[in-house]
């Protein structure tokens, strides 16, 4: 059975969703077509602590289906400006699990994971998909990844 590591980019799937479709994501049906397709060693949803219930009611969910969720401090800076960034982390954990699995799933639109796709999937032959909205991911993510998924209806509550 193929083995398949997901890492999900919370706020960037949040945000795409609400933008172009003014709804939210469904981890549940995302959770239910990968489940078909392989052994799911890995699930990881990286987020930003704001420290709020809502938040936490959010995160539970995501550990009752199968995530490890990993949070940062939500840093407000003095000019107003926010910092709170998983890409270093989000790379870093891609890089140390695509050794041990078949398929990489990406929840994300950034295009600044472009060469983290093409470097595991030529040092570990790794299969690369991407679920992102179509409009708002980069054509750079879109074409390192071996398959592209865009988010539609059926991912969509």
């Amino acid at each position: 059975m193929k083995k398949i590591a997901v890492f999900a980019d919370v706020q960037n799937i949040y945000y795409t969703t609400r933008e172009a479709y003014k709804r939210q994501f469904n981890y549940h049906a995302l959770w239910k077509i990968i489940s078909e397709q392989g052994d799911i060693v890995g699930a990881y949803a990286y987020a930003i602590d704001r420290n709020n219930n809502k938040q936490k009611k959010f995160q539970n969910t995501l550990e009752q289906i199968g995530f490890t969720i990993k949070l940062k401090p939500f840093i407000q800076r003095s000019d107003g400006s926010a910092k709170g960034d998983w890409d270093v982390g989000i790379a870093i954990d891609v890089m140390d699990c695509s050794k041990d699995v078949d398929t990489i799933i990406l929840l994300s639109g950034d295009g600044d994971f472009d060469l983290l796709l093409e470097r595991v999937s030529t040092n570990h032959s790794v299969s690369t998909e991407v679920y992102g909205v179509a409009s708002l991911t980069a054509n750079s993510l879109i074409n390192a990844a071996s398959v592209f998924h865009p988010i539609e209806n059926n991912l969509l509550l």
